[in-house]
């Protein structure tokens, strides 16, 4: 059934992923990625309490005291805090994860993945590079557009953004 949730851009909206994770734990995901730009340390905390999965964070250009995030993600055995690029396998699929738009393209471009993913603009984008889907999930900060989250279904590579319900 191998499902993967994909978030980016959370910039420390608190009520934001914690409604993106609720749907993530009905959505039946076994992996959660996280794009970068969670920001604050205390956000792995609360993706971390989130998610009992494995979860993969890259590092964005907003995610500013490295030390804390590090120090924060080693508290929790299912997450682990990556660079700015990581390669992953899961669920028969080959995957990429990088902050930005430009280079996650030319990653797609080079025929060796099933999955690239970014964040960075903040702006939904689904496309698909010979058999490589590239895919920015939207932002869960919703500053520019409803917040959105993703999920890829690596049985039948495809991919659906899922959007979050209106605040109270």
């Amino acid at each position: 059934m191998s499902k993967i949730a994909i978030l980016s851009d959370t910039h420390d909206n608190i009520a934001g992923l914690k409604s993106a994770l609720a749907q993530i734990r009905e959505s039946g995901a076994e992996l959660l990625l996280h794009c970068g730009d969670l920001c604050a340390p205390f956000m792995v905390k609360h993706l971390a309490e989130g998610f009992t999965g494995p979860i993969q964070i890259i590092f964005g250009n907003n995610d500013g005291d490295g030390r804390l995030l590090h120090t924060v993600a080693g508290n929790y055995a299912h997450v682990t805090l990556n660079g700015i690029y990581t390669e992953l396998a899961f669920g028969g699929r080959s995957i990429a994860l990088i902050h930005y738009p430009e280079p996650a393209r030319r990653i797609a471009q080079s025929g060796q993945f099933d999955l690239v993913c970014y964040g960075h603009n903040h702006l939904q984008n689904c496309e698909q590079i010979g058999d490589c889907f590239l895919v920015n999930p939207g932002e869960i900060l919703g500053m520019y557009s409803a917040p959105t989250w993703g999920l890829y279904d690596c049985a039948s590579h495809q991919f659906k953004f899922k959007p979050l319900p209106p605040a109270a």
